[in-house]
């Protein structure tokens, strides 16, 4: 490799902000926050929305979304689409 040009690669945790639980794996992200992980090294933290603890694909569980209320705001706002009219 080419010194100078790669970002800095090294030992980062990540954990789930919805379960809770960390990985330690290595990254160029950074972070200001840090964590004292199980080995007694202290290690930069980045907090993420969703991983592999938290994904509906990988959990099996899936989110009701409440698309009829959606299809209803949007008929609101821009109206209704006549059959068979203009486009």
């Amino acid at each position: 490799m080419k010194p100078g040009i790669h970002p800095d690669y090294h030992p980062v945790v990540f954990r789930d902000s919805s379960t809770g639980d960390a990985f330690l794996t290595r990254s160029t992200a950074t972070s200001e926050r840090t964590i004292e992980w199980s080995d007694g090294n202290t290690y930069p933290l980045v907090v993420v929305d969703i991983s592999s603890w938290s994904h509906p694909f990988w959990t099996g569980n899936q989110r009701i979304v409440d698309s009829a209320g959606q299809v209803e705001k949007f008929h609101r706002r821009y109206g209704r689409r006549e059959k068979g009219g203009a486009r």
